[in-house]
């Protein structure tokens, strides 16, 4: 399980996407060079997100299983916690430094950091609100959990949110915004279907990799590529896509899982992966 999915436990919903759609499969015609990221002293790391300077935000956990939030900037970890919180999750950075992430005080809350300072963001009547990505304006995305328990995305912008949720979903994630505007995500629908998600004005696509047995979507950059992951019969891979064209992403090593998070536009991916010992480390792949 990623540091993500047991920070999220109580909020787990079932996700079950169908493979499919217009979208091809391409092999890779380039060598990726990965570099694995641990945070000194930690149990384990994530990487959730880089930005187009290359400072990297992520979480890992301590000796006492506690779990803190990082950014490492030209070889440096600086530890991030939100004060009097439990739990602290950075989840997206932009050019400008401002990190958003979420907490954990009572409920899980959303925060914006910047200049030394923490903002905290609730969706209002929302029973949590997790903040994801965010771009160089300033926009937000993410997504809360109403009081029924469902899952609907957000979007902040200039303090005002809106609910994103593609039709028929039982369950939306809003995880990346691009300058654009673009949003990608991942949602759950009647049925079993679902799959990941592009938003682009106004009009929702399904990101579905073919073969797979379910399909994520977690980072778009400027240039329109998108990073997420997909399950099939061996495990749990990462992709980029890239006009039309999946791309898997393996990290050599990686026992079970490749799960990428974060995609700047130089095409850089960041994100998590586990080693055969069961330890969670996170990566850079160049």
């Amino acid at each position: 399980m990623t540091i993500k999915g047991k920070i999220l436990c109580s909020l787990a919903v079932s996700l079950i996407m169908l493979a499919g759609l217009r979208i091809t499969v391409a092999q890779p015609v380039f060598a990726l060079t990965f570099t694995t990221i641990d945070v000194p002293g930690s149990l384990s790391t994530e990487a959730s997100a880089i930005n187009n300077r290359g400072q990297i935000i992520g979480v890992y956990t301590d000796a006492a299983g506690g779990f803190h939030g990082f950014l490492l900037d030209n070889g440096e970890f600086t530890t991030i916690d939100v004060p009097g919180a439990t739990q602290t999750s950075p989840s997206g950075i932009n050019d400008r430094g401002q990190i958003v992430g979420f907490d954990y005080v009572g409920g899980f809350h959303g925060f914006l950091f910047y200049n030394d300072a923490f903002t905290t963001i609730d969706v209002p009547g929302a029973t949590h609100t997790l903040a994801i990505g965010i771009n160089h304006r300033g926009q937000i995305v993410g997504y809360h959990t109403d009081a029924g328990g469902m899952l609907h995305g957000f979007l902040l912008d200039d303090g005002a949110f809106t609910t994103i949720d593609p039709p028929g979903a039982t369950g939306t994630q809003a995880a990346g915004i691009n300058d654009r505007g673009q949003i990608v995500g991942t949602y759950a629908g009647a049925g079993g279907m679902g799959g990941g998600f592009l938003l682009d004005n106004g009009t929702f696509t399904t990101i579905n990799v073919p073969g797979a047995t379910d399909s994520r979507a977690d980072a778009i950059n400027n240039r329109g590529q998108i990073a997420g992951g997909y399950t099939d019969a061996v495990g749990f891979h990462g992709y980029r896509l890239t006009n039309g064209d999946f791309i898997t992403i393996d990290v050599p090593g990686a026992a079970t899982f490749t799960f990428p998070l974060g995609i700047n536009n130089r095409g850089q991916i960041v994100g998590e992966y586990d080693d055969a010992g069961g330890a969670l480390h996170g990566f850079v792949a160049r």
